[in-house]
């Protein structure tokens, strides 16, 4: 890709998590059911737990992707990430500025600037720029 932009690394973020969605549910291991699978008559059947499906697991290409966008939240402060990942996870805009006391546009700002700063990171290809705590040189 020669050139990042805020729409890719949305769409990418939007893909990581899907693809997180799409991941087999974390189980301990040791725990068993040994009881027997029980027939039910369809009477029955009503009274049951609702089966909960999930989709098909996720391609190892989509893991690999969903791995490299999880490294690019580590240029961004805790709350541009949790920003970012809100908002690939589809939440509302109303939802966002409850869980961060704003406005909603101000929230858009935000999250438009945490998109810049991957892009931009994503776009030197590997150059750190120096830190802004350069201290006392002499």
């Amino acid at each position: 890709m020669a050139e990042w932009t805020i729409d890719d690394v949305a769409a990418r973020f939007e893909d990581a998590a899907t693809t997180g969605r799409r991941l087999p549910p974390v189980r301990v291991q040791g725990y068993f059911n040994c009881w027997p699978a029980f027939v039910r008559k369809d009477w029955e059947a009503f009274a049951a737990d609702e089966k909960v499906y999930r989709p098909f697991p996720p391609s190892p290409e989509a893991i690999d992707r969903m791995l490299e966008a999880m490294r690019w939240v580590q240029w961004l402060e805790v709350e541009q990430r949790h920003l970012v990942w809100m908002r690939a996870k589809r939440y509302g805009w109303r939802d966002i500025t409850i869980r961060f006391a704003c406005d909603r546009t101000t929230a858009w700002r935000r999250w438009q600037r945490a998109m810049e700063v991957v892009a931009t990171n994503l776009n030197s290809e590997g150059v750190r720029l120096p830190s802004k705590n350069v201290g006392n040189l002499g």
